[in-house]
């Protein structure tokens, strides 16, 4: 239960750059997607240049090109291309009973011994009961929501993870859930390059990191 080393998760960077070439040319704004380490996740939202220009037109989103496109790299439990029912909703899908054996950490603790080297005798049933106590508290749900990553990307939707964070997960408190595992789903960026009356855009696949696990930690 002590504090452990953060893991260094992927973070889907997108940086707008914009380049003027005289008073009245301007370079398209060029997105550039590079993973960068950062131990915060869920993706911030994203700053899009909202000029209808640079979204891609109805031509650029038949649904039956951009599947093959993707391929096996659609996941309907985690991407939609209309927008899901529980949309506006959050912690839709959490689930708070704890799942799977019982972790070492907490199986092994022994309650027979005090700070002051007294030991006390605890019945099995009291024991048990305790320990699974401590389990649920301690136990760190990913809580999953839908967003919107708006017309530039496709599929459009996605079923983004947090950690549950409402309270502290240790007790005594101090300690809160913190992502430890995260999994990447494919998706299509309509990505545009050159001047704006002279643009080329295609859509290209990058990588959107998703936390996977929680833990509690310092």
């Amino acid at each position: 239960m002590g504090c452990s080393l953060q893991m260094l998760l992927p973070l889907l960077l997108l940086t707008l750059l914009s380049a003027h070439l005289g008073s009245c040319q301007h370079y398209l704004p060029h997105y550039r997607l590079r993973p960068s380490p950062s131990d915060h996740l869920p993706v911030p939202g994203l700053h899009e240049d909202p000029d209808p220009e640079y979204d891609p037109r109805e031509q650029d989103l038949v649904e039956r090109t951009l599947r093959k496109k993707l391929g096996s790299n659609f996941d309907p439990n985690f991407m939609s291309i209309s927008a899901p029912a529980q949309l506006n909703l959050s912690h839709t899908q959490l689930e708070l009973r704890v799942h799977g054996p019982m972790p070492n950490e907490i199986k092994k603790l022994d309650l027979s011994e005090t700070p002051y080297g007294k030991r006390v005798k605890v019945g099995k049933k009291a024991r048990r009961k305790f320990l699974q106590w401590l389990w649920t508290y301690t136990h760190c749900p990913v809580v999953y929501a839908w967003k919107d990553l708006g017309v530039r990307f496709w599929p459009r939707y996605i079923k983004e993870a947090n950690c549950f964070s409402e309270r502290s997960c240790s007790f005594p408190e101090g300690m809160f859930c913190k992502p430890v595992k995260s999994i990447t789903k494919t998706f299509l960026r309509w990505y545009c390059q050159g001047f704006l009356r002279q643009k080329y855009c295609t859509w290209i696949p990058v990588q959107y990191p998703i936390i996977s696990e929680c833990k509690c930690q310092c």
